[in-house]
């Protein structure tokens, strides 16, 4: 039996790169987790399932306000994460999500296999939209400018951490070719786990489209509000703000038809999207992209932006429909075109299950099998 650990950059909210760990853990039940600093009361309504996770945290869980300072912590996090000793672990699964450039500086035994299953490359180090406006005000302009040389830096010792693993694992074609691009390192893709409902045919749909998740800049919600409310449809939000970056500014501009439901239940969720006519996928350069695959797991279609991730798990015309302009406009003719389609939601459940936390399971145990 392979004595395993799995470490993650910081578990904060539970997200595609959580439900990863989490997966991984039911392969590996025994398995340890290594994080920078956890903080349960952010994970919602999965904060019971996390809380009971065997996790070792950094010598940052002590500082006061650590919630706020995670964005900080990545200017010292290669030697946070060289603080863990894994030399005694046979497996180490290194888990990135993009925020910190180093789980991989972990120190591993001579023996130990090191594997990194990448979310994607740090978006914020090389161009790819993230949660903030870092041009919104002058302020965060000038700490761009200035930010400019540890930018660098910071990108040097992303390439550095980036040759240390054995193997890559990536999410998506769209992430292995950033792995490919930025750290010149071959990766072999393997979906991350999507949950498949059992629901039963055929599903009654409701007069109403759906977008939800976490909301950040780049995830596009502010295009599907003024989308939807131009088009005079209903629209359901749900979901909780991402830092600065949230629901009130929506609010502002949004009509008396779009639905602002906050944060809410699993249960809910899946019941929102089982009736959902469509759901609206706006989210720029997404690295894979879980929550348009369980809108199809649940029989509803996708009116998605052709780009990143997306391309690869939504059929364009099948279980979806792509827009190629991320402006309001264009959203507004796909919907207007998706009103005169009709889509098959067993289509959509067949395509969702490509993507299954068993065929996950499968691929990863197979492939540390036979490499480590």
């Amino acid at each position: 039996m392979k004595k395993i650990a799995i470490v993650h950059d910081y578990l904060k909210e539970y997200g595609g790169a959580e439900k990863v760990v989490e997966t991984l853990l039911e392969i590996w039940p025994d398995a340890d987790i290594y994080t920078t600093v956890f903080l349960p009361e952010y994970a919602g309504s999965h904060r019971d399932r996390v809380e009971k996770w065997k996790i070792h945290t950094s010598f940052l869980q002590q500082v006061p306000f650590k919630a706020k300072l995670i964005s900080m912590f990545r200017f010292i996090a290669p030697l946070v994460f060289r603080s863990f000793n894994l030399s005694d672990y046979d497996v180490v699964i290194t888990s990135t999500a993009g925020t910190y450039t180093s789980p991989n500086f972990v120190r591993i035994g001579k023996e130990t296999t090191l594997i990194n299953y990448c979310h994607t490359p740090p978006r914020y180090l090389y161009g790819y939209p993230v949660a903030n406006d870092w041009r919104s005000n002058w302020f965060r302009r000038m700490l761009l400018f200035l930010g400019k040389l540890p930018m660098h830096f910071l990108r040097k010792l992303d390439y550095k951490a980036a040759q240390i693993p054995d193997y890559f694992i990536v999410n998506s074609k769209e992430v292995a070719g950033r792995v490919k691009k930025f750290y010149k390192r071959d990766s072999v893709v393997i979906y991350p786990p999507v949950e498949i409902p059992r629901v039963n045919l055929p599903i009654k749909k409701e007069n109403y489209y759906l977008i939800g998740g976490r909301v950040s800049r780049h995830k596009g919600h502010d295009i599907a509000i003024k989308a939807f409310t131009e088009l005079g449809l209903p629209l359901k939000v749900f979901g909780g703000t991402f830092a600065s970056y949230g629901l009130d500014q929506f609010k502002k501009f949004a009509g008396k038809n779009i639905e602002f439901l906050g944060e809410i239940s699993d249960e809910k969720k899946w019941e929102l999207m089982e009736h959902a006519k469509a759901f609206v996928f706006p989210s720029e350069q997404e690295d894979f992209g879980i929550i348009p695959v369980e809108a199809m797991a649940v029989g509803t279609p996708v009116i998605a932006l052709g780009q990143g991730g997306t391309l690869e798990t939504v059929i364009d015309g099948k279980t979806g429909l792509f827009f190629w302009k991320r402006t309001p406009e264009a959203l507004v003719a796909a919907v207007k075109k998706f009103e005169k389609m009709k889509f098959s939601s067993g289509d959509s459940i067949n395509q969702a299950k490509k993507f299954s936390s068993a065929r996950f399971k499968k691929e990863i145990t197979k492939f540390i099998n036979n490499n480590a």
